[in-house]
């Protein structure tokens, strides 16, 4: 029987990031041969590594399927090959055989030279415009664009952080336990510091949890101290911030005694109410209805934020961008350049988030279901590293942390 054989290189930092333990478990999970031809082992932490492995299978198909997924792993083909440009036949629609992208830093290789992909994110479509490959939506893909096909042109560069010379890298694809929260809270802020410095984006995605929990009091205090340049969220964060403000409840809860009122079922339709009244929440915070909260610091620091609608919400208040293809436009841009993105108890906000980001993108998500933080990473998100605890819990101690509390 015919055997494919093919060369693949990988280079970067093999061991510590364990890359290389992966590419040999894959090889023999999909029941193929390899051979290491030759291995050059970085001489410290920040040197990296060169492997240059011959990997053979009986079955074409098989094989097809394991490039693809050693390609998704970082290694290439030593013999690399011209990438294939096929045009999108119709609007939205490209080849069957199109190359789907992940978060991972993209290069194509193209007229003797690699490329590096612009606007890089998951579950895109790699066009060839002007003489540079872009990261597109299938939905923005026209009749007649240049669509990567297949992966054997593709190069993808795994995220490594060097654990001695960055402190935050000790996290990277952790889930913290309850034990660790402190210290994972302290690394947190030094780095939320070190961004600010150096003038970083930081952007919170939330639920409206972190206002049942009692954290909007710290969320506002982090934003009206310069910790927060951007605030993507639902309808739900905004109504109940306002309930809290308004009539001191959450979902009808006291929030100081933790005992439900009387009828205060009904007070997040009544701050929709009022702020239909006044037309917008930007114009009641200009009235001087709401004088405190998350969405009036927002509002106040002109802080760009989003309300995504979906279709349980109450309302929805007027801000609140029904239309979800416009919604996730909203959020792209908004975490554009980010440095750092922090996900607190929204799973569908974070991983909808997750999805819109390349993987150098600091991420962390803090949830009191460690199941949540899994599913993000499961998505793809790896680089999401997960704070297992009470959501206002951790907003209230990293806004302690960064003395704005």
């Amino acid at each position: 029987m015919k055997k494919h054989t093919q060369i693949f290189v990988s280079e970067g930092h093999l061991i510590d990031s364990g890359i290389m333990t992966k590419i040999l478990n894959l090889i023999v999970a999909e029941q193929a041969e390899y051979q290491v031809l030759k291995f050059e082992m970085g001489r410290n932490n920040l040197a990296p590594s060169h492997l240059e492995i011959e990997v053979r299978c009986d079955q074409a198909e098989k094989f097809e399927t394991l490039t693809a997924k050693l390609v998704n792993l970082g290694c290439y083909e030593k013999i690399t090959k011209e990438a294939v440009l096929k045009p999108a036949g119709k609007d939205a629609t490209v080849p069957d055989d199109f190359y789907s992208s992940t978060n991972l830093k993209t290069l194509v290789y193209h007229e003797n030279k690699w490329h590096e992909v612009e606007g890089q994110r998951m579950d895109g479509v790699l066009v060839f415009e002007q003489g540079r490959f872009k990261c597109r939506k299938l939905r923005n893909v026209k009749k007649g664009d240049a669509v990567v096909c297949g992966s054997d042109s593709i190069r993808l560069i795994p995220e490594f952080r060097e654990r001695s010379s960055e402190e935050f890298g000790f996290m990277l694809n952790d889930v913290s336990s309850e034990r660790s929260v402190r210290v994972t809270i302290e690394k947190i802020a030094q780095e939320i510091k070190r961004i600010r410095a150096q003038g970083g984006k930081i952007i919170v995605v939330s639920g409206p949890v972190v206002i049942h929990t009692g954290g909007a009091g710290a969320l506002a205090a982090l934003i009206r101290n310069d910790y927060v340049q951007g605030l993507l969220t639902g309808n739900a964060l905004a109504v109940h911030d306002i309930e809290a403000v308004l009539y001191g409840t959450s979902l009808g809860i006291d929030l100081q005694t933790g005992k439900p009122v009387d009828e205060g079922h009904r007070n997040h339709m009544r701050a929709i109410n009022q702020i239909n009244h006044y037309g917008s929440i930007a114009a009641a915070v200009a009235a001087g209805l709401l004088t405190d909260g998350v969405m009036q610091a927002v509002i106040q620091k002109k802080i760009p934020y989003v309300l995504a609608g979906s279709l349980r919400d109450d309302g929805p208040l007027p801000e609140t961008v029904t239309d979800m293809i416009e919604a996730q436009e909203q959020y792209q841009a908004i975490v554009k350049e980010a440095a750092m993105i922090i996900m607190l108890s929204s799973m569908l906000h974070s991983i909808a988030t997750g999805n819109m980001i390349p993987a150098r993108i600091k991420t962390i998500c803090v949830d009191i279901n460690p199941a949540v933080v899994t599913k993000l990473i499961d998505r793809g998100s790896a680089q999401a590293i997960g704070v297992v605890t009470d959501v206002g819990l951790f907003v209230r101690s990293l806004a302690e942390k960064l003395g704005v509390l």
